[in-house]
């Protein structure tokens, strides 16, 4: 986490399908999946007072703001736009690139994923 990017109003974008809920295919608007256990991170963090945002392609369904409340405890905001105040995103789909480089990487064995 970064304190001085989120003393400058930084906030932290959380993806809904894959990420913090369970996805196996679009079921329709009003069906979201089980929460995974990054949830209690989520949780964690607004207690903390941190910006964290659901970042998402779905429009914002009522179903997304009921899932929010259950699982979240909270409502936070919805949204499908990067800007120069996010922190950081969690996303199973996004790869991870060293910044300034152009290198994608696996943060966990810091080894590059593709062959150069």
């Amino acid at each position: 986490m970064n304190p001085k990017k989120e003393d400058n109003g930084g906030w932290y974008g959380f993806d809904l399908d894959g990420t913090l809920a369970t996805y196996d295919g679009f079921k329709g608007e009003e069906h979201v999946g089980e929460p995974t256990p990054l949830v209690d991170m989520v949780k964690k963090m607004l207690a903390e007072g941190k910006d964290v945002r659901l970042f998402t392609a779905r429009r914002p369904h009522p179903a997304i703001r009921r899932w929010m409340v259950k699982h979240l405890g909270a409502q936070i905001p919805i949204t499908n736009t990067k800007d120069e105040h996010m922190i950081g995103l969690w996303d199973d789909r996004a790869v991870g690139v060293r910044r300034n480089e152009g290198v994608p990487f696996d943060e966990e064995n810091e080894d590059q994923i593709f062959e150069e």
